[in-house]
């Protein structure tokens, strides 16, 4: 493979990554400075490469057991999440507390500031636990400098020997922000480190101390250290891989939609790793050969049958390995680049399974596969990996879009005779004609196939890019303020008891909850800002209220924010003026109020010219 189609594949100079690892490794030797900078031009592009070092001491990694785990900060990383399932990222937490403390007690905010401004590339970069720390410094800059309303060039960053630092959401949240690309992490066949948080801290506690003093570039052996260094190397390597298997064999049934009972039975009893791999993959075999990896469900299977052994008598050399590898990426980078053999896993579901040269085990791939020693197990679970995203890709296809927007059409109609009469609201509400009856159908439908989008959100069976995609986005958009309209009309309706509880607490479906949220996030605007479609919900609440004679003065906060809302949203064509009709649920809710607050709010005129 030639030099420039590696380039134009990863969208990288061999020369800005022989960069980042000189300077990766630069900062390693450097642990006393919280980064190291530097600016360069390559190709006549300056760049601005910024390079963390990596810390030795174990609190710097694990802050608690089991994982060390805490959710993301969303104010500093809000993407950082599942956007339906509401659901924050867990990240390690120590990796995040030492990010803020360089963020809070440096100069970086302002190097980064400078540079975006002045249009540079900027790189982020590191080697062992600073590689974490550079990942976090990439995603906070892609939060800060790449939201929609600004137009800067966006970061990179380029990892060796990363330790994971966080579980599926990073993966899900970096593809639906079309942000996956930008994140390249090279790994050395054997490195240990970047399976070491697959186990917990209490099965490596005892020896993970003493290993991290063998990354120390400062640690002076003695002749005790080297003696004791055997055994340590071998029972820290087989824990690690051990744990590592359980994690893999696990998520490789659920990949393959089995289930395997002994494993069902164990992770009842014990805590299975939440961490997992994100971005892109190149594993290096330590023959001159990289091997591209973007499917994050293969890089894991890959961290463990990489690195497992084909014989217990090869434990001593490869637990050795596993030690030494981590300190050799900048040799590595130099045979890899002088040889140029890179291998790139795209059509996982169609790897060959054999590693003996049948079954069509030919030509770069299959050679590949073998360099990394990857048995028939190993070779069906990257297929299943490339399965899956297969099928996800499927089951968006199946959604039944053609019936969902004819159905919308036809609502679009009934709204359009309702509002030139009662109101859509109102007609809907009171159910007395076919018409009315008609479009409580089209609303079941359209329940039916969104509840069904839900679903699979909640499973993560569709892409990752899906809550990202402005058609679904806008889709959705126009789905919720069309019909949830008519699913308030319909709860209240049918509301006999007003222990019930409001539509919003006790009735409001995932639907509509999910498409809002992906609105909001879109447009990066806080969350409930979209609530357009729900307020006719809070009207019917303040009303009750009124109705039960409870004085004005309690909800006057309420009324006011309500009717600036509605004023912004009927300025900006979200909500329709039928609701200002004379006998709606709205106006007639509104006269209710005391005369002095009607005379000056923002909504009379609304009122008075229907």
């Amino acid at each position: 493979m030639s030099a420039v189609l590696f380039v134009d594949n990863l969208g990288l100079k061999e020369e800005l990554i022989k960069k980042a690892c000189s300077l990766a490794f630069k900062a390693h030797k450097s642990p006393e400075k919280s980064y190291l900078s530097e600016k360069i031009k390559i190709s006549s592009e300056p760049i601005l490469f910024i390079s963390f070092p990596g810390l030795w001491d174990h609190t710097k990694w694990f802050s608690k057991k089991p994982f060390g785990v805490t959710k993301i900060d969303l104010n500093l990383f809000p993407s950082l999440r599942s956007v339906g399932n509401d659901e924050a990222a867990l990240v390690n937490e120590a990796f995040l507390l030492r990010f803020q403390n360089i963020l809070d007690n440096s100069s970086l905010k302002f190097e980064v500031n400078k540079a975006m401004e002045e249009g540079k590339q900027i790189v982020f970069t590191g080697h062992s636990c600073g590689a974490a720390v550079a990942i976090l410094a990439t995603l906070w800059a892609l939060e800060v400098y790449l939201n929609p309303n600004k137009n800067h060039k966006p970061p990179l960053c380029v990892t060796f020997g990363s330790p994971l630092i966080g579980n599926h959401i990073f993966s899900h949240a970096t593809k639906r922000e079309n942000w996956s690309n930008h994140f390249i992490h090279f790994v050395m066949r054997f490195d240990i480190v970047p399976r070491i948080f697959l186990a917990p801290y209490s099965s490596i506690e005892q020896l993970f101390s003493s290993i991290l003093q063998y990354f120390n570039p400062k640690f002076k052996p003695s002749t005790q250290d080297s003696t004791r260094r055997g055994t340590s190397t071998c029972d820290f390597y087989s824990t690690v891989m051990r744990n590592t298997a359980t994690v893999a064999s696990h998520a490789a049934c659920n990949l393959m939609g089995s289930s395997n009972l002994l494993l069902e039975t164990v992770t009842n009893f014990v805590d299975l790793s939440p961490y997992r791999p994100f971005g892109t993959y190149i594993f290096c075999n330590g023959h001159g050969q990289m091997i591209v990896v973007k499917n994050s469900d293969a890089v894991l299977q890959l961290l463990f049958h990489t690195a497992q052994l084909r014989d217990l008598a090869e434990l001593s050399e490869v637990a050795n390995k596993s030690i030494l590898e981590h300190l050799v990426y900048e040799v590595e980078m130099k045979d890899s680049f002088e040889m140029l053999n890179v291998v790139y896993l795209n059509q996982l579901e169609e790897l060959p399974l054999s590693s003996d040269g049948s079954n069509s085990d030919i030509g770069t791939i299959g050679t590949a596969l073998n360099g990394l020693g990857l048995s028939t197990r190993a070779r069906l679970c990257l297929r299943a990996a490339g399965m899956l995203e297969k099928q996800k890709k499927k089951n968006e296809e199946k959604i039944d879009k053609e019936k969902a927007l004819g159905s919308m059409k036809e609502l679009e109609e009934y709204k359009a005779t309702c509002e030139i009469q009662k109101g859509y609201y109102d007609a809907f509400k009171v159910q007395k004609e076919t018409r009315d009856f008609q479009a409580n159908v089209k609303r079941l439908v359209l329940a039916g196939i969104w509840d069904e989008i839900i679903e699979m959100l909640k499973r993560y069976e569709l892409p990752d890019e899906f809550e990202g995609n402005s058609e679904w986005v806008n889709l959705g958009t126009s789905f919720r303020r069309l019909v949830e309209p008519l699913d308030i009309a319909n709860y209240y309706r049918h509301l006999k008891n007003e222990d019930t509880g409001p539509y919003m607490v006790k009735a409001r479906p995932k639907r509509y909850r999910y498409t809002q949220r992906w609105v909001e996030h879109a447009n990066r605007i806080p969350i409930g800002a979209s609530s357009e479609s729900t307020f006719l919900a809070e009207v019917e609440e303040l009303w009750s209220w009124s109705n039960n004679k409870k004085p004005f003065e309690d909800i006057k906060e309420k009324v006011v924010k309500l009717e600036h809302d509605i004023k912004k949203w009927v300025e900006k064509g979200e909500i329709t003026r039928d609701v200002f009709l004379k006998d709606s649920t709205f106006v007639k809710w509104w006269e209710t109020l005391p005369e002095q607050h009607k005379a000056i709010s923002c909504i009379a005129t609304f009122i008075g010219n229907q």
